[in-house]
């Protein structure tokens, strides 16, 4: 047995009796237990994280019932924590970073995959609306990238489509890699009381459902039914303990509403423990730059969140906001990259070019592809990381990384955002927002 084997063992005996030691008395032993961990923990950043977490805690005492509802599934939050916190950070991310400098290439701390491009809903706007809906990745092949994965460290994988749901195969592969955690993007419509039982076994995936509000505007972007469906499928993963989010997209004519304290009140009542809030990029199915955020209403966002946060329990990402915690832009294989259901292999789920394909390629090969390395050579896009992104905040960026890797677009419209009208809005938009971000942070440095 090796002394990493050794080390992991002990540490998932340590994180099982953790669990149990917060499961029998929330209120009384999470806080004890935090500070034990502040006081062992030896990185710096780490530390630093964990007093953060500690201060929203005592903060806002209503986490508690958060708490108390994922203590009921503790194979749920031991499964979790061996793999985020175990194989992700404490033994997968020396092991990234050795890789990574003998590559001369980063190695993320996740994957975005598409197990299939089917779905079962049309909604408008869909970022990956115009890919081919008969793709799919074999269980096979997509078994085999997530152990490649875990040889290289990563042992978070994030699914999309398509809806994740529609490839008959999902629970199967995930069930194949128990040391792995996985998270999905899902309309929520095919989560019924089966799944649920099936995921609550698993412990090991937390799906997070597309909303874009109300049932109102879920049902016009998704279709009559859908919010009651997502409600009901909430229900049922909340009855089993399983762990558990929201994903929306903020458009203009929709943040108020998903950022009012109402939306975000009833969401954790549902149970939701999580929201990832991404702005709309004009690609996939016809690109309407009229849904993108105005400079102003991202500037509403970046203090609207902030406020959430120190008053809800929930935690919330603001992509493309939170440029500051994660120093700008983790696309391109950096932290994360996207391998579509054809298994084109492209540096982000909104940037829709490929210079290789899994098919064929080892994990370790397509991490060191020239679209990739003329990504990370340019990251940080700009030295204000409220303006991270190569697609709406630099576009110039993002054509001369196209260019430079000779990388194709993966569908038909891709190059859209690098030509023509949708070109020249993103152009005056990003020019507009890098002034008003340039402002705050000068405001903010004072």
């Amino acid at each position: 047995m090796t002394f990493d084997s050794v080390k992991k063992i002990a540490a998932e005996l340590a994180i099982d009796q953790a669990i149990k030691y917060i499961s029998k008395d929330p209120e009384k032993n999470l806080p004890v237990l935090m500070d034990f961990v502040e006081r062992v923990a030896v990185v710096p950043d780490h530390k630093e994280s964990i007093k953060k977490l500690k201060d929203h805690f005592r903060d806002n005492p209503l986490i508690m019932e958060q708490t108390r509802r994922l203590c009921k599934n503790p194979k749920v939050l031991s499964n979790f924590f061996n793999s985020w916190v175990v194989d992700g950070i404490l033994l997968g991310r020396p092991k990234r970073e050795k890789i990574a400098a003998e590559l001369g290439v980063s190695i993320p701390s996740l994957i975005l995959i598409d197990p299939t491009a089917a779905c079962n809903l049309h909604c408008e706007g869909c970022w990956a609306g115009e890919y081919n809906k008969t793709d799919h990745l074999e269980p096979e092949l997509f078994s085999r990238i997530i152990d490649e994965a875990k040889q290289l460290g990563i042992h978070w994988i994030v699914l999309s489509g398509g809806e994740p749901f529609c490839y008959p195969y999902l629970l199967d592969v995930v069930a194949q890699h128990p040391d792995s955690v996985f998270m999905s993007y899902t309309n929520g419509t095919l989560i019924d009381e089966k799944v649920a039982d099936r995921l609550a076994d698993l412990a090991n995936f937390s799906p997070a459902f597309s909303l874009e509000g109300w049932r109102g505007q879920t049902d016009a972007r998704r279709g009559a039914g859908t919010f009651d469906k997502v409600v009901r499928a909430m229900d049922f993963l909340r009855e089993r303990g399983v762990f558990f989010g929201a994903s929306v997209t903020s458009m203009r004519y929709n943040i108020q509403e998903l950022f009012s304290d109402a939306f975000i009140e009833f969401l954790v009542e549902k149970g939701v423990t999580y929201i990832w809030s991404f702005h709309y990029i004009p690609i996939g199915r016809q690109p309407n730059v009229e849904l993108m955020l105005t400079p102003e209403q991202r500037l509403w966002m970046l203090s609207r969140v902030q406020e959430l946060r120190r008053k809800k329990p929930v935690l919330i990402a603001d992509f493309w906001n939170d440029g500051d915690h994660t120093k700008g832009c983790i696309a391109g294989g950096k932290h994360y990259f996207h391998i579509n259901a054809s298994g084109e292999v492209e540096p982000c789920a909104f940037v829709h070019f490929a210079v290789d394909n899994i098919r064929g390629k080892s994990l370790k090969e397509v991490l060191q592809n020239p679209l990739f390395k003329a990504y990370q050579k340019r990251q940080p896009f700009n030295e204000n990381h409220l303006a991270p992104c190569p697609i709406i905040d630099t576009p110039s960026s993002l054509r001369e990384i196209v260019q430079e890797s000779n990388a194709h677009p993966t569908h038909s419209g891709a190059e859209q955002v690098l030509q023509g009208d949708v070109a020249v809005y993103l152009d005056n938009l990003s020019g507009n927002w890098r002034e008003k971000a340039n402002d705050y942070r000068a405001a903010y440095k004072k």
